[in-house]
């Protein structure tokens, strides 16, 4: 038993100094291997840089482009961006204006529509006609003490003045009137009478153009009577035609007046 007991001693001795010394092979295995353990455990050291820049700061600038990541430039593009302009504007409550009585459909209006004298009343009167107002139409009259007139001054005599009511007849002029008072006015020749100056110059411009050169215009200082005609609840139809109207009559003036002057 002593024997064996050495022989086994000694063979484990000679199995560990083999192993140490590469006997068997086993010795280069554990030598080689350690290698490969070493390199995995270095690789993990790149892992490591790919973490965000305020972890492992580089001082290299960065060569490649960075790209956005494709989340973010779709949820960029899905947010709206409106610009003040195209918010909604709140209503303004003084902005909502009414339309005038007259351009709302069957709303009835009252007007007056004056002041006329001599041809133009005639001119205005036949227009109101054609419109048949019928009792919507009525007038009134009004007396100024001063107004302006369109005449020919006294002429010598009755022959002369029919000479010139001949001119004046074959230039298409039917009205007219002849002063026979006597005194500063006598024989001449009245061709109409006006409110203002400027509707007594325009007339006379009508005048000129028809060749009549040798009328004038003069202050008349005497009643002057003229017409202003009133109109009760008429429609829009016929307010839109008495405006058209107005214009053919620029010494007129056509006005909303309250329905109670009209009666």
């Amino acid at each position: 038993m002593r024997n064996l007991f050495w022989i086994l001693l000694l063979g484990n001795v000679i199995l560990f100094a083999a192993m140490q010394s590469g006997g068997f092979g086993w010795g280069e295995q554990e030598v080689q291997a350690q290698p490969y353990l070493n390199g995995d455990m270095i690789r993990l050291i790149p892992a490591l840089q790919s973490a965000p820049a305020r972890a492992l700061p580089s001082s290299k600038p960065v060569s490649e482009p960075v790209t956005m990541p494709a989340p973010v430039a779709v949820l960029t593009a899905s947010v709206p961006v409106s610009s003040p302009s195209e918010s909604p504007a709140k209503p303004n409550p003084a902005m909502d204006v009414a339309a005038p009585a007259a351009t709302k459909p069957g709303t009835p209006v009252c007007l007056e529509w004056g002041d006329f004298s001599g041809q133009d009343l005639a001119r205005a009167t036949a227009a109101l006609s054609a419109l048949q107002l019928a009792d919507k139409l009525s007038r009134r009259q009004i007396e100024q003490d001063i107004g302006y007139w369109v005449y020919f001054p006294p002429l010598k005599n009755k022959a002369a003045v029919n000479r010139k009511i001949a001119e004046i007849k074959a230039l298409g002029i039917r009205e007219y009137f002849v002063v026979q008072a006597s005194g500063h006015w006598h024989n001449a020749i009245s061709l109409g009478v006006f409110k203002t100056q400027e509707a007594a110059q325009s007339f006379l411009h009508g005048l000129n153009a028809k060749g009549v050169h040798t009328a004038q215009v003069g202050e008349r200082a005497s009643k002057l009577k003229s017409t202003i005609f009133m109109l009760r609840g008429v429609d829009a139809v016929t307010v839109s035609k008495l405006n058209a109207m107005q214009s053919d009559f620029p010494g007129s003036a056509l006005n909303n007046v309250p329905c109670a002057l009209t009666r």
